[in-house]
Order: C-alpha cells, then sequence, then structure tokens
C-alpha cells in the first residue's frame, strides 16, 4: 500500500496558533530582568523554533540542543543528547521548545538535565501534545495543539529524517 498524506492542521491553522503563543509568552516574559533563551530540541522543533522566536516581541537569545529518542515512529525510552548547548543558561529565563510532548519522559530528562545549570527558570513550550500518552507527570506552560494518539509529520516532524519540510502536519497512512 502507498503512502498518503492526511492533513492534522493546515499552514494557516499553524501560524495563528504560533503567533498566540507568541504573544502569550511575550506577555509572560515581558517584565522580568533575566535573559529569555528558548531552547529548541532538535531536530523536530527548528521550524515551530525559528517561527515562535519571531512571534515573540522580546529580545531572546536562541540554543540549540540535539536529541534523539525515537526509531521510526517507536520511542526507544532512553534519550540521547545529540548536540548540548553553546553557551550558559544559569540565570536566565528557558523556554523549552519541543515539536511533541509523548509520553514525557524525553521532556522530563531534559528538565533535569538543564536543571543543574542553574537557570532563573524553566519553562516547556510544545507544538504537539498528546495527553493520552503521558507517563509522568509534567507540565507543558504552553500548548500549541493537543492531539489523540497519532504519528503526526510535517513543520519539522519526520518519519525516517521524510516530511520534515511540509509547511502544514499530516498523518501519515500506509506507513
Amino acid at each position: 500500500m502507498a503512502e498518503r498524506l492526511v492533513q492534522v492542521f493546515s499552514k494557516k491553522q499553524i501560524a495563528s496558533r504560533v503567533r498566540e503563543l507568541g504573544a502569550m509568552i511575550t506577555a509572560s516574559y515581558a517584565e522580568r530582568p533575566q535573559p529569555l533563551v528558548l531552547v529548541c530540541v532538535l531536530k523536530g522543533s527548528f521550524i515551530f523554533a525559528a517561527d515562535l522566536a519571531r512571534a515573540i516581541k522580546l529580545s531572546v537569545r536562541v540554543e540549540f540542543l540535539g536529541v534523539r529518542s525515537y526509531e521510526e515512529t517507536t520511542s526507544t525510552g532512553v534519550v540521547q543528547i545529540t548536540q548540548d548547548l553553546v553557551q550558559p543558561i544559569e540565570d536566565c529565563d528557558v523556554l523549552l521548545v519541543e515539536d511533541i510532548v509523548d509520553t514525557g519522559l524525553t521532556m522530563k530528562h531534559l528538565l533535569g538535565h538543564l536543571g543543574i545549570r542553574q537557570p532563573h527558570s524553566m519553562r516547556v513550550c510544545a507544538l504537539l501534545h498528546k495527553p493520552s500518552r503521558s507517563k509522568v507527570e509534567l507540565t507543558v506552560d504552553y500548548v500549541g495543539f493537543s492531539i489523540p494518539d497519532l504519528f503526526v509529520v510535517g513543520y519539522g516532524l519526520d518519519i525516517s529524517e521524510r516530511y520534515r519540510n511540509l509547511p502544514y502536519l499530516a498523518v501519515v497512512e500506509g506507513a
């Protein structure tokens, strides 16, 4: 059976929601004296993080954190840091920008990994959240869209490194 893409969220829906998230984040951090650092969790959140950074009407610094925890469509349960931050985050307000929070295990690991670096605060912003798959208690402070247990591609998310460049989010049928 050939793969078929079924759109879940359009480019327009995503752009609108990213603007809303940017406004919320701007309001949350507007009066804080600490620098705001967006930590983009690679690879899946790079497109979302770029659009979100432009939607936040504050000065922000962007850092990248490479993480691997999936093979094909399955979480391995093991979080590997493939690229670490370049600059320190001590005394900074840190916003972890993730493509999707599924079980929460990766995000919990990252919060612990970054927490020892003594940031002033840490919050989580995820484009997608699958609450039905949660295995740990975790607060996602800013959520683009909550979705059921679907494997979604596009807008940075992939399956075997394919479909990241789609301007919308879709489910791959027949994969």
